[in-house]
């Protein structure tokens, strides 16, 4: 769901409900605040959490927990110019405003479903306002070789191995200089560049499609997480020295969201269910990377990423 403005979201005097604010340093403050204030430390708040983020899809997973974190109860969120120009709803007096980040910099201002209502005439609110949670279909469509092509921007190899069915995949540092082309732009006409080789990602041949997604999104999300190191910080983070109960639960946590909010049955139900039913408390992971990297595996399955700029420190493109 696009939420690019095509008119200015306005308060009740006319002014823009946009705030300028650097997205990085947002990043860094929640997380900082979330590691003092101990707001996800229970393994239930937790839980509860990404429950609410995987049926929270039609917004990235950094704003879905910033919708929970103000209200956890919401169902369906949209600027005051959509409520009215698409749904034909206006904001009740007093409405709560609910803040989240836009791509881009500015944060955005939006508000529940509850907190509207139907001008005169206006026609029923669809399904997907109604009913934002139910359930979809659990096949993954191009995500799959879509991620596969966008992994190449960041010098990583996907291939397939046949191995037994309990051996999912593995991600691990490339042996040799090998480059790997990929497509720079297409118009006005297609340019390939190459990229260093870094990593080897290997799936197994024999599982299904949905499998080989889920493993691929775990794989990755060690990769973004930053627990193999960093070719650049301005990329993903340095974390290769958080402890292994860290890196697991972050992993599993990106593949809970990006499957679940495709819809897509994966090892990581099993796996986080078990935890939290066994204890009481999350390791000491980050938030702000597991966000991150949700975000930005789930736009590697949708859009066509540009190559990174070498040595430049280009920034991910935004998550938000």
């Amino acid at each position: 769901m696009n939420l690019g403005t095509q008119q200015p979201d306005l308060d009740l005097f006319g002014n823009p409900l946009t705030l300028a604010i650097d997205e990085e340093v947002t990043r860094r403050a929640l997380d900082e605040l979330f590691r003092l204030t101990h707001q996800y430390n229970s393994t239930k708040a937790y839980d509860e959490l990404l429950k609410f983020m995987r049926r929270f899809r039609f917004y990235a997973p950094y704003n879905a927990m910033l919708i929970h974190i103000q209200m956890p109860g919401a169902r369906f969120v949209a600027p005051p110019h959509r409520w009215l120009y698409e749904y034909g709803q206006r904001i009740k007096p007093g409405a709560h405003p609910l803040v989240i980040l836009q791509p881009m910099g500015p944060v955005m201002f939006v508000f529940d479903v509850s907190d509207t209502e139907p001008l005169p005439g206006a026609p029923p609110l669809p399904p997907e306002v109604t009913s934002p949670f139910e359930v979809r279909g659990g096949n993954v469509g191009r995500e799959l070789e879509q991620t596969i092509e966008n992994a190449k921007r960041d010098g990583i190899r996907v291939s397939l191995r046949d191995a037994g069915s309990q051996s999912a995949g593995q991600i691990a540092f490339a042996t040799n200089n090998a480059g790997l082309e990929v497509v720079a732009r297409l118009v006005p006409k297609r340019e390939v560049v190459k990229i260093p080789l870094r990593y080897e990602l290997l799936l197994n041949r024999g599982h299904s499609r949905e499998a080989r997604y889920a493993t691929l999104v775990h794989e990755l999300a060690h990769l973004y997480c930053g627990h193999l190191g960093t070719p650049n910080e301005k990329w993903w983070p340095e974390r290769s020295r958080s402890n292994e109960y860290t890196r697991e639960f972050e992993a599993e946590s990106v593949c809970y969201l990006v499957c679940g909010r495709l819809g897509i049955d994966n090892p990581s139900d099993e796996y986080l269910a078990g935890y939290i039913k066994e204890n009481s408390h999350v390791p000491e992971i980050s938030l702000e990377c597991v966000m991150t990297a949700s975000g930005l595996i789930e736009k590697m399955g949708s859009d066509r990423l540009k190559p990174r700029k070498e040595g430049s420190g280009e920034k991910p493109p935004s998550s938000v």
